[in-house]
Parts: C-alpha cells; structure tokens; sequence
C-alpha cells in the first residue's frame, strides 16, 4: 500500500518562502570573482596570504597606462621625410617656363637669378606645416630606420618661399604679373610621414600597456600584516583581474563557486527558519512573521548588494540597523538580533573584508538594539541614530589604531558614510507604517497613539457611557500590571481593555455601571436582555472596523468574552424553567475563544473587575477568594483552551490581580472632625 502524505498549505507556503528567497539571493547576489579586496597604498594587507597561482604579467592600473601613453605622446616630435622629386620637378617646370616665354627670355640674368634662389629654398627645404603651427624641433626621416632631430625653423613655409621668390624677381612691377601669370606653384618638399607617425603612435601605445613586471607560479606577492607598497599594490590589481578573467573562462570553476552560493545561501536562510521552527514556534506557526523576517533579510541583502556595486564604500552607507529596530517593534529582541546576524552574515560573504564588516556591524546594531527597545516616539530613533553613529566611529577608530598604529590611516570618507547610514535610520518610521498596513501586525508606536483617551472612540465611551469608561480605564490598568509580571505585550493588553467595550455607546443603559437607579432590563425577558447584552460585542466589531482599528484590537473585542455565557440571565432563565432543558445558545457569545496571552489577561481582568464592584467587603482575603473563583471557572470551562497561556502565568496573574485590586479598595482613615473651642461672652478664651 502506497503511503499517503498530508502536506499542509502553511508547511508548501512556508516551503515557497524559503525557495523563493534563496533564489532571489542567488540570482543578485555577486559572486567572489566580482568583489574586489579593500586595500590602499601605506596600509596594511588585512587578509590571508596570497600567491601567484599561475605566471602574471605585472601592468600598470588602466589609469596610470593612460598617463603615461598620453604623456609619451605629446613628447613624440612630429616625423617628416625629404622629397628630392618633388624639388627638381618643381625647377625643372620653372626653368622650362622662364627660358620660352618671350617676355622673361630677354632677360637672362633674371631668369638665373631666379632659379637660383629656387634651387637654394628646395636644397633648404619647403616644408609641410598641414594647416597649423609646427613645433620647434621635428624629427626627419634619413632612412627606413634612422630619424635626426630637426630645427623646424631651419626650413621655408610655403609663405616665406613665396616671400624669397618675391625678393628675387626685383623691383619690376611688370615682371611680377607676368610671374604670377605662369601656371607654376612652390609645393613642399619636407613631408609629413603619416605612416612612419601611427607606427610611433602604436609603439608609444603598446609600450604604455605592455608589461612592467611579471611574478612567477608560487610567488608570494603579500602576506597579511604586510604594508601595501606601490609595487604590490599594482602587482594585487593585475591578480585581481587575472583572477576573474579566468573565472568567466573556466566553466567547472564557476560551477563549483555556483553551488558554493547555493549551499552557503541554504545554510543560513536554514538557520533563520530553524531558528524560528525550534526556539519561537509560535512565530513559526504565524505565515506573515515568516514572511516579514525573510523579506527583512532578502531585502536588505540586495540593497546592500546593489549600493556595494555602486558606490566607493556603499557597503556601509547601507542602514542595516534598522533590521533590529522594526523587527523589535513587531517581535522580541531575540529574534531581531539574530535576523540581523544573518542578514549580516549574507552580506559579509561576498567581500573580502568580511570580519572588519562584521565586527562594525555587530557594535552598530547591538547599539541600535539596546538604546531603542521600546519604540514608542519618533525622536527615540534620532537619538539611536547618534548613538549608531558613534558605535560606527569608535569602532573603526579601534580597528584602524590595531592595525596601522597611525591616525593617518583614518577616511573621512568612512566617516561620511557612518553619517548618511545613521540618517537614513530615521525611515524605520516610514517602514514601520508600510509593515502595519501590509502584514496587518501593530507597533508600540501605533498603540501609544491609539490609548491616548482622546482618541474619537474614547472620548465618545467616556461621553456616553461614562461607567463603562471608568471601567475600561480600571481593566487597562490591572490588565497591564498582570501582563507586565508574565512577559505580555503591555501597551497591546492596554490599548484592548481601552476598546474591548465599545459596543455598549449603542445601549449604554442596559449596562449596570451606567445605570442610575433604573433597570430597563426589568421589562425584558431574560432571552431578550442576553441579545442586547450579547450584541455588544458585535456592535463593538462595527464601530472598530469603521474607525479601522488594527485588526489586533478588533481580536480583543471579540475574544474578551470568549464563547462564555452571559452568565445572570441563563441562570435567571433556569430558574424561571426548571422543568425545561435549557438550551445555552441564546446566552452564549459569538466568541472565539481568546487566542493569544494578552485576550487572556484581558478576559480574566474584564471578569474579576466588574464582580469586584458587586463586592460588600474588598478585604484581601475576600479579593483573593473573588479572583481565584472567576479565573478558575474560567479555566474549568475550557475557555482558556486556545491561548498559549500556562499555569504559571495563571498563578501570577492571579497574584497581580489581587495586589491592583487590595491597592484600589485599600481602607482610608477617617479623619477627625475639628473641636471648635468653648466661647463665653462672645469672647476668645484667655
């Protein structure tokens, strides 16, 4: 027979959760390949030895290539190569021009003059200034493989040439239009190398980008504790991207570090869940403390991811202490400092200063932890952030002091980010609100501001059923005192029994702590006066819902009686049918049974408050006798049964409730009336 498994939904979402985040995780998270260590010139190396896996071709950082390719090449002078051709060609036109034309052939010795002083500029040179202004000294080709320097001044320009030609021909006017008629030009004869000047160019370049150094297989380039020097420095950089281009080479290699991640990312979202699953069940039974602790991890993880890959120093811009601090606002402290161990954990394995992070990390967020504990004002998360800030400073300074021994060695720019990371902390407010209205939990702040009594709801309570106000305020403070002592959410317990009653402003007479000497239940039958009675727990869901309260006190107004019975009339009714099998319905509440320790104070407080005002005598024994009768009957009729509540905290709740209880009915002294003095004669004594 085929075994047969029951998976529940919450055990597949849960499953879903913890899938889903360690593939997000995976998918951003970057690689080792992609992280680079974190070390400076005159530092110490702060990691592990490393030695040279494979020979290394030592270059210069891309920068420093840059600089000194550009720097060679405003040293290369320009190379330029004479053209004998082009000068004989150049006399021979003239020559063959000044000897036919009729007009010049008659005077000789002009004619030579001229072409002595053309042969004297070509056998100087004429060179090629390409449009702009030639520097001082010029290299000239002399053969395939010698160059010389040159004074470029030593040569004519195309306008000084012109210039000397000018100054040949004399003061003859006539002579000068018809030598500028002659279809004849001076072109350059010291010619720009455009092939010989790429190669130069190329050489320059490749020399800038060649090689400086190479270290062997086996070579220790640096060991920890070692001062960076310049040299090492570029040695660690040209490891570095060696290092990751064989990476994205070698597929085996990212196959192993891909799994790697996979395992390291299952580890420790494993350990969250266990966590969770072992020492808080009750959270681990909630979906949505399982889904807000995952998403606090995974989200923060790639903020930090994605800032670290963006910013010099991003990694600690990143305000990870507010993990501990809205975490602590919605579960215990417990269990937002581990989250916030694991989420740094997660962030750390991907640099290679991992244990410096960790270490300012670890101060910053214990800080944050304990100089925030119960958030209920905005200006608290100010003075946590100053108090991060100053954990972030006073534990770098540590490091830096241990491990140079200098303050020279100290960042501003550390400094800077410490600052915008303790400012950023001030949107856990924001993040606060935004986790209330998704995952419907309630903070300390929100309660805070729903117990102040002039809230709407309350100030209505207290103007229409002033009683059941007094009441309510009597409830909230023994509730509290009683959750205080078991380890209960104070303010949560508070803020119910302020609203646990709201649904009598609709019928505020048929309530005995509003009546004044008449009983409108006296016209009713006892099954009509229990639906009226009844109702107001449903009535009391109507008007929460339409204040849109959280849906936490919503609970405490409909578990405050549980599934009880309105207990006077179903005995009134038995009494009135003794021969009648009663059926309990019509006298029983909605419910449900409380869920949580805090309805359960608020049940038993509820119940002891109200008969204590029924009470002749409120010596301590009769109080004690009073408290012990309700809550064990309570407990008798099972409904107590839903709620996590133990023994234990029975017993101190019912030692707290008797200690509020002796302390409100505490006998006062009567004080003596004043003995007037005897007067006689309408005159003092003495």
């Amino acid at each position: 027979m085929t075994p047969h498994f029951n998976i529940s939904k919450d055990t597949l979402t849960r499953a879903a959760i913890f899938l889903g985040g360690i593939i997000l995780l995976y998918i951003l998270m970057p690689r080792n390949s992609e992280t680079a260590y974190e070390y400076a010139v005159g530092r110490p190396w702060n990691y592990d030895a490393v030695v040279a896996s494979v020979d290394i071709p030592i270059f210069e950082e891309p920068v420093r290539q840059k600089e000194i390719e550009d720097s060679m090449k405003q040293e290369l002078k320009p190379i330029f190569f004479r053209d004998n051709k082009i000068a004989s060609k150049i006399v021979e036109d003239y020559s063959h021009a000044l000897q036919t034309d009729p007009r010049i052939g008659t005077h000789p010795q002009i004619r030579n003059r001229m072409l002595s002083t053309l042969r004297d500029i070509y056998s100087n040179g004429v060179i090629d200034s390409r449009g702009g202004k030639l520097p001082p000294v010029i290299s000239m080709r002399t053969s395939d493989t010698d160059v010389k320097n040159a004074n470029s001044s030593n040569f004519y320009t195309f306008a000084t040439a012109h210039a000397k030609m000018q100054e040949a021909m004399g003061a003859d006017t006539t002579l000068h239009r018809i030598l500028s008629a002659l279809p004849l030009e001076i072109r350059p004869n010291i010619l720009y190398d455009s092939l010989t000047n790429e190669k130069a160019a190329k050489d320059v370049e490749t020399f800038a980008h060649s090689a400086i150094d190479r270290v062997t297989a086996g070579t220790k380039i640096v060991d920890r504790n070692d001062i960076v020097t310049p040299r090492i420095f570029t040695i660690l950089k040209t490891y570095e991207l060696k290092m990751i281009q064989e990476a994205a080479e070698n597929t085996t290699e990212r196959n192993v570090t891909g799994l790697g991640t996979a395992l390291l990312l299952i580890v420790l979202l494993g350990l969250q869940f266990a966590y969770l699953r072992i020492l808080r069940p009750d959270y681990f039974a909630n979906i949505r403390i399982v889904m807000l602790t995952t998403l606090t991890i995974v989200s923060f993880a790639l903020f930090a991811y994605a800032l670290n890959g963006s910013f010099e120093r991003g990694i600690y811009m990143v305000p990870l202490t507010i993990i501990p601090i809205i975490l602590i606002v919605f579960l215990d402290s417990r269990t937002a400092f581990f989250t916030y161990l694991v989420t740094l954990l997660l962030i750390a394995a991907t640099t290679h200063f991992m244990w410096d992070f960790i270490l300012l990390q670890f101060a910053a967020g214990f800080i944050a932890l304990i100089t925030i504990r119960e958030l209920s004002k905005r200006s608290q998360l100010i003075q946590t952030g100053a108090a991060v800030f100053a954990a972030y400073s006073v534990t770098y300074i540590a490091e830096e002091f241990m491990q140079t021994g200098s303050m020279t060695s100290l960042e501003a720019g550390m400094f800077g980010a410490f600052a915008l990371n303790a400012v950023l902390i001030s949107f856990a407010y924001i993040l606060i609100f935004l986790i209330e209205k998704c995952f419907g939990f309630i903070s300390r702040v929100t309660l805070v501001e729903l117990s102040d009594i002039n809230h709407p709801l309350l100030r209505e309570l207290s103007e229409e059923c002033p009683g059941t106000f007094q009441h309510s305020m009597a409830v909230s403070n023994i509730a509290a005192a009683a959750a205080s002592r078991v380890g209960a959410n104070v303010q949560l317990v508070r803020a119910g029994a302020l609203y646990h009653d709201i649904g009598k402003i609709s019928n505020p007479a048929f309530f005995t702590e509003n009546q004044h000497g008449i009983n409108p239940h006296d016209a009713l039958s006892p099954i009509q006066s229990a639906r009226i009675v009844i109702g107001h727990v449903t009535e009391g869901l109507r008007r929460a819902e339409k204040a849109k309260l959280p849906s936490r006190l919503r609970d405490f107004i409909a578990e405050h009686h549980g599934q009880g019975k309105a207990r006077y009339f179903y005995t009134t009714y038995c009494n009135q049918h003794p021969d009648e099998d009663v059926d309990p319905k019509p006298f029983t509440y909605p419910g449900p049974n409380p869920q949580s320790l805090e309805s359960s104070i608020l049940m038993m407080a509820d119940s002891v408050e109200a008969a204590s005002r029924s009470l002749k005598d409120h010596s301590p024994e009769t109080i004690e006798s009073l408290v012990n009768k309700i809550i064990d009957s309570q407990v008798a009729e099972g409904l107590h049964n839903d709620s996590p509540i133990s023994f234990r905290d029975i017993t101190e709740i019912k030692k707290s409730f008797i200690s509020s209880l002796s302390t409100m009915y505490h006998a006062r002294i009567s004080y003596p009336e004043a003995i007037r003095p005897k007067q006689s004669d309408g005159q003092p004594n003495g």
